[in-house]
């Protein structure tokens, strides 16, 4: 599933191909896209139909793109999810579920949204004033905030991580205390802040989950210096470019392979229906 750093480059490209654009026409191939819109596909249609877009918006995995009319366009990658900028006339993608027809610049393009798995879903959704005074799509709400957003409260997450006796990945993937980590970048952090994916939050120092938060900030950071990461062609950005990160890995899918710290063998486990993966010389469980 992409994570903060996939969805941060197709935010920036959505940005730039879409900002100040008047949606001309839309064509909904496939209903199962519109999963978390509010009612049929002619409403989402309807309501998007006309308007202008601005600028792309991100919060955790959650993307959107406010409209004039004081609602959202609201898209969730999912699994599989594909957001891409195509100029009119471009062959279609296979899983092409939706197309959004844009005048922009004196010029016609459009935003198509791909989705192999179906996981993946766009909405029009109303927008809200959250807690933090921020103005969010209602669906986006109960998101907390990343570490890469400058009101990130880091000490309030401190607080938060170590009041919880679930395993420290646990609650690094609780999208409501940090956003945007998923399964790579978790163990990816874990790996360099020495600590076991198993580990209780609650026993771990202050110190050290601050540290821990820092390598989640310079992991994202690093991964968005190259594109983000790409195991196939299921992500990639808003040209259809897939990022170059999987080659910077140091734990998340080098089972077997020696750690670069200690050249232990990197151990797969299970978890959570998933897997993890750490150094069992670097990362015990104390």
């Amino acid at each position: 599933m992409p994570e903060l750093p996939e969805v941060e480059v197709v935010r920036r490209g959505l940005h730039a191909a879409v900002t100040g654009g008047v949606v001309r026409s839309v064509e909904v191939r496939d209903e199962r896209a519109l999963k978390r819109h509010v009612g049929p596909a002619l409403d989402f249609v309807d309501r998007l139909e006309g308007e202008v877009l601005g600028e792309a918006r991100r919060r955790g995995k959650f993307l959107w793109v406010p409209m004039s009319g004081g609602a959202a366009l609201v898209a969730h990658l999912g699994m599989s999810g594909q957001l891409l900028a195509r100029p009119v006339g471009a062959v279609d993608e296979r899983q092409l579920r939706v197309r959004i027809r844009l005048e922009r610049g004196g010029a016609d393009r459009e935003l198509r949204f791909i989705d192999q798995r179906l996981f993946g879903s766009l909405a029009i959704d109303r927008l809200c004033v959250a807690g933090d005074d921020d103005v969010l799509p209602t669906q986006v709400a109960h998101i907390a905030r990343d570490p890469l957003d400058p009101l990130f409260d880091e000490p309030a997450v401190i607080d938060r991580m170590r009041a919880s006796t679930r395993g420290v990945k646990s609650v690094l993937l609780d999208q409501g205390i940090v956003s945007g980590v998923g399964n790579i970048y978790a163990d990816e952090a874990l790996w360099r802040a020495r600590l076991h994916w198993a580990r209780p939050a609650a026993s771990i120092s202050r110190a050290k989950v601050w540290e821990l938060l820092g390598h989640v900030r310079d992991v994202f950071l690093d991964a968005l210096a190259e594109g983000g990461t790409s195991f196939d062609a299921l992500y990639v950005n808003v040209n259809g470019e897939s990022g170059y990160f999987s080659r910077s890995l140091r734990a998340y899918g080098r089972a077997g392979e020696p750690c670069e710290r200690c050249g232990t063998p990197i151990r797969r486990e299970p978890f959570a229906n998933r897997s993890s993966y750490r150094c069992p010389r670097c990362q015990r469980l104390r």
